[in-house]
């Protein structure tokens, strides 16, 4: 094979689209060609095309069932041989049933002919086989032809009308093959690993095999052929943990068990149990497809009722009898109102004390999320926000929380009576928005407070990932290093924008549970106990007392001494199929059924209604089985959609003029970037960019979501949201800066809408350009002023200034003020009216000029960027006021124009002083120094 005709797959971002296209160009060749009434001019040059198509077509269907690598093999036979008519008819064939999914359905041949579906023996079966979902297993063995014909031959004949799914086989013949099957073919829900087998392709050149290994430690080259079959199987379950693998070994099956059975579903012995290989595939897939909930809520729609309850809806008795509403049974239909009951009436699991369905159901969850444990909300990731704060932080417990999170986080500290350190997250000034935190930030305040004495207080670390804006943690690094300081450091990750990643290799390695259970494994280890202890050998306590190395070296816990204990909240429905308000509370806590699991529970009652939603519930039941049966495919084609959009854009000459994507150069700045990428995608790369980035710096950046600067254009954020995009072109976005909006691809997306958003972005560059060409000399000047003020002068974004010392805490010796504030005090002291004024920023300014320090006595939350400038308690600085009066935002809560800041009286201030420095000597009194 020419490798060289290959290159461009390797640089290719999707496999898929390239599959897509060469089979329509191949079908279209060989069309022109068997036509001997078209113009053969250019006959040798659509040869040599078709013989490109050709090479760059087989490494991609090795990895498919359909047509099969023996069967493309024949197409490539006929081409080669010059039957090109037959060949026409045959890839015309196969395209077709390619394009319309077709084969999913049927007995499709592996022949020559790219056979049809066969004949069925009744109607029955062809309609059972229609409704069917279809997948495939993956075969990793060196089977002769005959061997694998007659395997498909025997995969079929077992199919029953009755079964639930139907597959199909693809059959790969090494380690390489079977590797980049893993990553290319969507269909996959099972992979089959054989004895022994060759580990280079025959089929993939080396370039392309580089471009699905990159970031894999794959050495099996070096192996025995035996024993290539325990690796392959880890590097699978490495790359797609939702796949169920199995193997086939001739050596002593029981030893074989004994070692690969973390990896592996079940270990079979050569050919003997054949027909259990076939049901144990069948029944692995039916275990994924299992949503009790959503069936049992299906079975009660179902069954007869007599309502005598307090809910006029149920059964829909409400509306059936009604003669004016029953336009809501036609807009929603009636299974919707059928499924609804009384969380106390029977015949449904409750969600306060799930023992059947849903428990069952929040288990299938936890599986497929990798957690040990997941609770389901109805009310938002904000109530699951408030529920884990509450359940993990007692009353003068000091957290350490990302500024920039979201609101649901410090109302929960207010709840919870935490002492609460803001942390900075590094500035975008020129987007108008924020980043994440850095680790040296984050370790900095740690080793503050234990200078201070009150370490010992400190009980939870909560920070976004990813945040709105797509930037992502290292998360496992970041809690290494911070266990090295803090052993019994509890971890709430807010990733309500993150439920997608689990289901991607590149994503999932970021994503807290994922994280906790490397840092689990890994502290259990051999290899980490001499690591660490290499480590504390050259890192004695005269290092430890040096805060400048503490902060410049990547700091290692002490096994015996961490302990993991992380919690993901997730807005399921905002990035996976569930309905508003569907939510997910993922748990890895080592210390749960000792520390926490009581607490857990009545905070679980605090802020769970009695009367959740079902119809929620089920939608999160199901949002769960589809991510585990086809999440991989969804959030790859997610990612890639994203890129294909930011070429667009990036490439378009009139687009470029006045918009472009900001890159992860724009939004993380060098020093966190140890990889140095700038793109994370280029032609001559490929993705290896993404790799590499994703696997070795501190911050990496989310393709899908991808922020537009636009203030070339003289447009706001806010203006391009409403004026065009929602109001002219019914085009719905989230979020804006002053200068930006935010386009996010999901796993709803498709290329037809990113073709749309071009479109849209072109006509609104045409407007733009029309507008400017007609522009007089004055309004041009305006126009460039207001560029200007949306490129070049920017206010700067402010940091958090302190809390008043009313409310701020104290070292143990008392004779030094820390950073952390007790917001639960400030919370509440206004709502007494008596303890608050309002100040207009004017009166403010003068007010701070002439010495006094104005308190906020409330939250005030521009939008955008969406995170409190104020919070209660915190002094406001000149930096704070500059920036809300340079702010152009039609939506600021807590801040009312007509009547000013709303502020603390000196007098309530001096009040909640004396009170804060009796409360700071009774704690103080009870803490040991260290």
């Amino acid at each position: 094979m020419n490798t060289n005709t290959a290159a461009p797959l390797s640089r290719h971002r999707s496999v898929w689209e390239v599959r897509t296209e060469s089979w329509i160009e191949l079908v279209d060749a060989l069309s022109q060609l068997a036509n001997p009434s078209h113009e053969q001019t250019d006959r040798e040059a659509r040869l040599a095309r078709l013989r490109e198509l050709t090479e760059v077509l087989t490494p991609i269907e090795v990895c498919w069932a359909y047509p099969g690598r023996r069967a493309f093999a024949d197409l490539c036979g006929f081409i080669a041989r010059g039957e090109l008519a037959h060949a026409a008819i045959v890839a015309r064939r196969s395209h077709r049933m390619l394009a319309s999914l077709t084969y999913r359905h049927g007995s499709t041949g592996a022949g020559s002919d790219a056979e049809l579906p066969t004949q069925m023996e009744t109607e029955r079966e062809f309609q059972t086989q229609m409704r069917c979902p279809y997948f495939e297993v993956l075969m990793v063995d060196d089977l002769p032809a005959e061997e694998e014909e007659s395997l498909r031959r025997r995969v079929r004949s077992r199919r029953r009308p009755d079964d639930d799914f139907i597959f199909d086989v693809v059959v790969v013949p090494t380690f390489e093959d079977a590797l980049v099957a893993s990553m290319v073919n969507f269909n996959l829900q099972a992979v089959v690993i054989g004895y022994g087998f060759p580990y280079r392709s025959l089929y993939v050149p080396e370039l392309i095999a580089r471009r699905f290994f990159e970031g894999l430690d794959v050495s099996g080259e070096e192996l025995p052929e035996s024993e290539r079959g325990l690796l392959l199987g880890r590097q699978i379950a490495q790359l797609r943990p939702e796949l169920d693998l199995y193997l086939v070994t001739d050596a002593k099956v029981e030893d074989v068990a004994a070692k690969a059975g973390a990896t592996f579903k079940r270990v079979f012995f050569g050919e003997e149990d054949q027909l259990e290989l076939y049901f144990s595939i069948m029944k692995g897939v039916s275990e994924r497809y299992q949503t009790p909930f959503f069936e049992a809520l299906r079975r009660y729609a179902k069954q007869p009722t007599g309502v005598f309850h307090a809910l006029p809806l149920a059964r829909g008795k409400s509306i059936m009898n009604s003669n004016w509403i029953g336009d809501l049974s036609q807009f929603y239909g009636m299974n919707l109102f059928m499924a609804e009951t009384s969380a106390t009436a029977g015949g449904l699991d409750s969600l306060l004390e799930p023992t059947s369905s849903l428990k069952v159901a929040q288990e299938y969850a936890a599986r497929a999320f990798g957690a040990r444990r997941t609770f389901f909300a109805t009310n938002g990731t904000s109530t699951a926000n408030k529920i884990v704060v509450q359940a993990m932080v007692r009353p003068d417990d000091i957290v350490l929380v990302d500024r920039n999170c979201h609101k649901s986080h410090h109302y929960g500290m207010v709840l919870a009576g935490a002492q609460i350190i803001y942390l900075e997250a590094y500035p975008l000034h020129e987007y108008s928005m924020y980043g994440a935190v850095p680790i040296r930030h984050i370790k900095e305040t740690l080793l503050e407070l234990r200078r201070a004495g009150t370490l010992s207080r400190v009980r939870m670390v909560l920070l976004t990932n990813c945040t709105f804006d797509g930037i992502v943690y290292d998360v496992e690094r970041l809690m290494l290093e911070c266990l090295a300081i803090k052993p019994d450091l509890v971890f709430l990750w807010d990733e309500a924008w993150f439920a997608f990643a689990r289901f991607h290799p590149v994503y999932r390695q970021r994503t807290g549970m994922a994280a906790a259970a490397r840092l689990t494994e890994m502290f259990q280890s051999v290899d980490y106990a001499q690591r660490y202890a290499e480590f504390a050998s050259s890192f004695d306590e005269a290092a430890w007392a040096d805060d400048e190395r503490v902060l410049s070296t990547r700091l290692l816990p002490d096994p015996n001494k961490a302990r993991v204990r992380v919690y993901a909240t997730q807005s399921t429905h905002k990035t996976l199929t569930a309905l508003r308000q569907g939510s997910m509370i993922h748990v890895w806590d080592l210390d749960f059924k000792d520390k926490a699991e009581e607490a857990f529970h009545e905070a679980y009652m605090t802020h769970t209604s009695t009367s959740p939603n079902y119809q929620i519930l089920a939608t999160l039941d199901v949002g769960r089985r589809q991510m585990e049966l086809e999440g991989y495919e969804l959030v790859q084609r997610q990612l890639e959609l994203a890129m294909n959009l930011r070429e667009q854009v990036k490439a378009h000459p009139l687009l470029k003029r006045y918009f472009h994507f900001l890159t992860v150069a724009d939004l993380v700045p060098d020093e966190f970037r140890e990889s140095h990428v700038e793109s994370l995608f280029n032609i001559e790369t490929g993705w290896v960019n993404l790799f590499n980035a994703w696997h070795t710096d501190e911050f990496a950046l989310d393709p899908s979501r991808a922020t537009l600067s636009i203030g070339r254009s003289g447009m706001d954020g806010d203006t391009m949201k409403n004026r065009y995009l929602a109001d002219k072109y019914d085009i719905q976005i989230n979020k804006t800066s002053r200068n930006t909006v935010l386009f996010m691809t999901n796993i709803g997306s498709t290329r037809s809408t990113i073709a749309y958003l071009i479109e849209v972005l072109v006509k609104i560059a045409s407007d733009i350009d029309q507008q400017v060409a007609d522009m007089s000399t004055l309004e041009r000047r305006i126009h460039e002023k207001r560029v200007r003020s949306l490129t070049v002068d920017l206010p700067p974004l402010p940091n958090f200034s302190c809390f008043h010392t009313a409310f701020r805490g104290s070292s143990v010796d008392g004779l030094t003020e820390t950073r952390d504030g007790d917001i639960r005090s400030a919370f509440f002291l206004g709502y007494d009216e008596g303890n608050c004024e309002y100040l207009g920023m004017d009166e403010t300014d003068q007010a701070m000029k002439n010495g006094r320090e104005c308190v906020s006595a409330q939250f005030v939350i521009p939008y955008p960027p969406g995170f409190p400038i104020l919070v209660p308690g915190q002094v406001i600085s000149a930096e704070i006021l500059k920036f809300m009066q340079a702010l152009d935002v039609r939506e600021i809560h807590g801040f009312r124009p007509e009547l000013g800041f709303r502020i603390y009286t000196e007098a309530a201030l001096q009040r909640a002083a004396q009170s804060n420095a009796v409360w700071t000597a009774q704690l103080n009194s009870q803490v040991e120094p260290g």
